[in-house]
C-alpha cells in the first residue's frame, strides 16, 4: 500500500509495548506521518475513561474510537462526540442467556460490570460499575459496586462477562451460539475470561467508519492495526488490514500484512514506510 490518509491503531497489545507505554521511536514515526498531512488515531476496546493517559504520550490529538466502537471522543476538544448504547433489557437477557449455556456445558458462572457513558476524563473512575463476586481482569484504582438488578438498570457503552476460570476464547465459544447478533455484538480483547458485549452492530468497523466519514477518507485510503478478535472487523474493512506479530490467529489471518509485536515496534516498522 502506498501513503494511507487515515491510520487508525489499536492501543494495548498494537500501539502500547509490553511496559504499556508509546515506544519513542513509534512516537516519532507518528510525528513525521502528522507532519506529512496523514491522520492517525486510535480505536480501542478501552473504556473512553482509560484514552487520556495515551492519547498524551503522542504528539497529536484526533477523533479516537472507544469501548470497541461505543464512544467516539474528540480528544482535542475533550469531550463525547457519539456514543452507542446497551439498553437495560437487551443487557438483562444478555446475561440471562450466556449463564444457561455456561449451565447446560456444565462450565462455571459468571459475574458481570458495565461502563456508564460519564465523560471524557481519567478520573471518572465512577463510570465503572462491578456486580457481586466481579474478579477484576487488570488493576482497577476506582469503581462502585452495586446489587446485579441495579447495575442492569440503566443504560450502558459495554457490558462485560468474567469467568475467572475459562481463557477467553473458550469463554466466547460457549456462549457466542447463545447471544446471535440481532440481540448484541459479543467479542474479547485479551486472553484472560472477559468478553465484552456492545449494542447489536456496534463494533470497532463502525466507529472506523465514523472516523473515517469526519475526516473524509474513503476505507481504501485507510491502514488499520489490531491484535485481538475485537479488531476483526475494522481490519477486514480497511484496505490495509495490519495484524501485529503478537495478534490472534484469527486476526493474521484476515490480514493483509502480519509486522513485528508490540515489543519489536511492530507498528512503527510499517509507518516508516509511509515517512
Amino acid at each position: 500500500m502506498t501513503a494511507p490518509r487515515l491510520v487508525i491503531s489499536d492501543i494495548d497489545g498494537t500501539l502500547l509495548n509490553p511496559a504499556e507505554r508509546v515506544a519513542p521511536r513509534t512516537a516519532a514515526a507518528i510525528g513525521r506521518l502528522a507532519e506529512r498531512g496523514v491522520i492517525v488515531t486510535l480505536a480501542t476496546g478501552r473504556p473512553h475513561r482509560w484514552l487520556q493517559p495515551v492519547v498524551e504520550q503522542l504528539p497529536i490529538r484526533p477523533r479516537c474510537v472507544a469501548a470497541n466502537g461505543a464512544v467516539i471522543v474528540d480528544t482535542e476538544a475533550g469531550e463525547i462526540v457519539e456514543t452507542h448504547l446497551l439498553e437495560p433489557a437487551t443487557m438483562s437477557e444478555v446475561v440471562e442467556r450466556a449463564r444457561g449455556a455456561l449451565a447446560r456445558a456444565g462450565l462455571p458462572g459468571l459475574s458481570i460490570a458495565v461502563e456508564l457513558p460519564g465523560e471524557y476524563s481519567s478520573d471518572q473512575e465512577e463510570t465503572f460499575h462491578i456486580g457481586p463476586g466481579y474478579l477484576h481482569a487488570w488493576q482497577a484504582a476506582g469503581y462502585v459496586e452495586r446489587g446485579e438488578a441495579e447495575l442492569l438498570s440503566a443504560p450502558a457503552v459495554k457490558l462485560l462477562l468474567r469467568n475467572e476460570h475459562l481463557q477467553a476464547q473458550e469463554f466466547y465459544n460457549a456462549v457466542r451460539d447463545a447471544v446471535p447478533a440481532r440481540l448484541a455484538h459479543l467479542t474479547f480483547s485479551m486472553r484472560e475470561g472477559l468478553l465484552e458485549v456492545m449494542r447489536p452492530g456496534v463494533n470497532k468497523q463502525l466507529g472506523a467508519m465514523a472516523l473515517a466519514r469526519h475526516y473524509d477518507v474513503d476505507a481504501a485510503d485507510v491502514a488499520c492495526f489490531g491484535d485481538m478478535p475485537n479488531d476483526r472487523e475494522m481490519i477486514a474493512w480497511a484496505g490495509w488490514g495490519v495484524a501485529m506479530g503478537n495478534a490472534h490467529p484469527e486476526l493474521k489471518a484476515i490480514a493483509n500484512e502480519v509486522t513485528g509485536t508490540n515489543a519489536e515496534d511492530g507498528v512503527a516498522a510499517v509507518l516508516e514506510r509511509w515517512v
